[in-house]
C-alpha cells in the first residue's frame, strides 16, 4: 500500500488533550453525575473515586478537550526534502479547531491526500471530529467518514500498519520508534502527564514540544516502512 502513497500527500498529526476542568471538584454539578458513572469503569482499586480518576477524563471527548494539534508535512526546498511542522494550541479549543479545519479545507482536501497518526483511527481522528461537532464546527471532508467504505477513508495509522491484521496487538509509539532505531519522543513527558503540565504547570511550551516530537516520530516510522532514509533534525522546520 505505502509504495503507492506520495509522502507529499500525507498530513502527519498528533493531538494532546486534557480534562475540561482542573479537578473533579470544579466540574459543574450538572456534569458530575456523568463522570461518576464513567469513573466506575476506570477504577483500578477500591480506593479509586470519581476524583482520583478525573485526570483520565481528557482521553474522552465527552469530558476532555483538545489543547494542541501538531501537524507536519513533507516538501522540497531547493531539491532537498524538508519536514515542516505547524501547531495549533491554546486554552480556546474552538479557535484552534477552527484554525485546523481551515488548514484542511484549504490545503488537504483532495482525493489522494491522507491524514496519518499513530492510533489515529481509534483516538486522534474521532476525537477531533467529536470535539468539532460539540464546538459547532463543520467537519472537514477528511474527518467526515460517515457512510464511507473502509477503503474510501483517507486515513493512515502507523499502529494499524504495524499490526499486519493482528487486531489484538497494541504497540505504543515509543516502542515502535525503539524497534526502528528512532529517537524516542517521550524523553520529557508522556501522554499521562499532559493534564498535570496543562492544569498545574500551565506550561504550553512543554506540551507543544512533546506533541511536535510525536509528529516527527510518526513521519520517521512511515519513512522506515517505505524503506526510505530518516530525516535529520536539520530537515525539520517549525513554521
Amino acid at each position: 500500500m505505502l509504495e503507492n502513497v506520495s509522502l507529499e500527500n500525507i498530513l502527519f498529526l498528533d493531538i494532546e488533550t486534557a480534562p475540561q476542568y482542573p479537578s473533579f471538584d470544579e466540574v459543574p454539578e450538572s456534569e458530575r453525575e456523568h463522570w461518576v458513572r464513567k469513573s466506575e469503569f476506570l477504577k483500578k482499586s477500591e480506593t479509586d473515586t470519581a476524583s482520583t480518576t478525573y485526570p483520565r477524563a481528557g482521553i474522552y471527548a465527552e469530558f476532555g478537550k483538545i489543547i494542541c494539534i501538531s501537524t507536519g508535512y513533507f516538501t522540497r526546498v531547493n531539491g532537498t526534502r524538508q519536514f515542516r511542522i505547524k501547531s495549533f494550541y491554546g486554552d480556546d479549543e474552538k479557535d484552534l479547531l477552527n484554525d485546523f479545519a481551515v488548514l484542511l479545507h484549504q490545503h488537504f482536501n483532495k482525493p489522494d491526500q491522507l491524514l496519518c497518526a499513530h492510533n489515529g483511527k481509534e483516538f486522534d481522528f474521532p476525537f477531533m471530529a467529536r470535539r468539532m461537532l460539540i464546538n459547532g464546527i463543520k467537519t472537514p471532508r477528511l474527518l467526515d467518514i460517515a457512510g464511507k467504505k473502509p477503503w474510501e477513508v483517507q486515513h493512515l495509522d502507523t499502529l494499524e500498519l504495524w499490526k499486519f491484521g493482528d487486531y489484538k496487538h497494541y504497540t505504543p509509539l515509543n516502542l515502535l520508534a525503539h524497534v526502528f532505531g528512532i529517537t524516542s519522543p517521550k524523553d520529557d513527558i508522556d501522554g499521562s502527564m499532559v493534564w498535570f503540565v496543562y492544569w498545574k504547570e500551565k506550561n504550553f511550551e512543554r506540551i507543544v514540544t512533546y506533541c511536535q516530537k510525536d509528529v516527527v516520530t510518526v513521519a520517521q516510522i512511515i519513512l522506515r516502512m517505505k524503506g526510505e532514509p530518516l530525516i535529520s533534525q536539520e530537515q525539520v522546520a517549525i513554521v
